[in-house]
């Protein structure tokens, strides 16, 4: 398991690689190591004469399963009713996860760099080595991927370049080639880094500000208050479910009525208790973010004296990155969610200036 992550990770290796490597060095597939080596009476319908080699399917299944670093999802499927038997796949964000539940056999940033690989179009170049940047270019007018060209120059000398994948491989009516030099590619994106980690820098020092300011304990406050709010709405909300069952009792309401107000009361009260639920996990969250402790700081500030880059640097910072047709580029950071929300707590004349900043970047 553990080298199924790593081939993915460390050497971009695509699914259906990783399978030839499996097969190659004689790994037997899940199946096949159920019966042959646990002596399990294991059947998989689509496994025919003992064929106990590895599918492309059963590489991106295991890629994507958190029960390697130690959690168990439940809640998957479901049946879809009592009269239908039918079995149903259910929603991911339905899904019931509960966390550390066993020893990890895969390190959790292996994992998410795994997942990262799994949404972006790698491709692994002749030479058997990755590209620094498979998967993470992207044509910023048709969005498909940007194909590495080489070239030579009037003086004979060779160099990389990206070209649009659409305008390459299907039509230059499709779209416009998008060209840039690897080299320029890597300037922009090394001077563009160091530009982020001297904004987070000034971020970090505004949030300290924040922590030891008033800021804080006034947001505490309010959400508190509001807490003990909600407390009195549910505690109102159940006495007048209590008097509800007198009422019916001294025949002041029918039976119906009374089932359709008790109905009415607990929805209230369970819809009260979520919105306190989230209050806790928005302070949470908060607590978070003011107290600077996201991972997503440390991960940017670890590379201060960054001097050029490297794949696990730009996989690690860089979600994706746009080219466009004038040779600019949009750099597209996997931290500005977080950045959007720690915004949230700054006044407007610190905002704006961390906004040109980012504009500059």
């Amino acid at each position: 398991m553990r080298k199924i992550f790593e081939w993915k990770v460390n050497e971009g290796l695509g699914n259906l690689s990783i399978c030839h490597r499996l097969n190659d060095i004689g790994v037997l597939n899940p199946t096949g190591y159920k019966k042959k080596k646990l002596n399990q009476n294991y059947n998989n319908s689509q496994i025919m004469q003992e064929d106990y080699s590895w599918c492309p399917s059963t590489v991106r299944n295991i890629l994507k399963n958190d029960i390697y670093i130690g959690n168990v999802t439940q809640g998957k499927r479901r049946v879809k009713s009592y009269k239908v038997h039918k079995v149903e796949q259910v929603p991911e964000e339905e899904w019931i996860t509960v966390e550390n539940m066993h020893d990890p056999i895969i390190d959790k940033e292996l994992f998410e760099k795994a997942q990262g690989m799994r949404r972006v179009d790698t491709r692994v170049q002749n030479s058997g080595n990755l590209s620094m940047w498979a998967g993470i270019l992207k044509c910023a007018d048709c969005g498909r991927a940007m194909h590495k060209k080489y070239c030579k120059n009037k003086s004979s000398t060779v160099y990389e370049y990206y070209i649009c994948g659409t305008y390459r491989k299907k039509s230059n009516k499709l779209c416009t080639k998008h060209t840039i030099k690897v080299e320029e590619l890597e300037n922009a994106v090394l001077e563009a880094i160091k530009l982020h980690i001297e904004l987070l820098v000034d971020t970090e020092k505004l949030l300290e500000q924040i922590n030891k300011s008033n800021t804080k304990k006034l947001a505490n406050e309010n959400m508190e208050n509001i807490k003990r709010t909600k407390e009195k709405e549910i505690e109102k909300i159940s006495n007048l479910k209590r008097c509800l069952y007198e009422d019916w009792k001294n025949e002041y309401i029918t039976k119906e009525e009374y089932l359709n107000y008790k109905q009415k009361y607990e929805q209230d009260i369970d819809r009260i208790k979520e919105m306190m639920a989230n209050l806790d996990k928005q302070k949470e969250k908060q607590e978070e973010i003011i107290n600077g402790n996201s991972l997503w700081i440390e991960n940017f500030k670890v590379h201060k004296n960054i001097t050029e880059l490297d794949r696990d640097i730009i996989t690690e910072l860089i979600d994706y990155i746009e080219v466009h047709e004038d040779k600019k580029i949009t750099i597209h950071f996997k931290f500005m969610n977080e950045l959007n929300k720690i915004l949230e707590y700054i006044d407007d004349e610190n905002k704006a200036s961390i906004f040109e900043k980012v504009k500059e970047a």
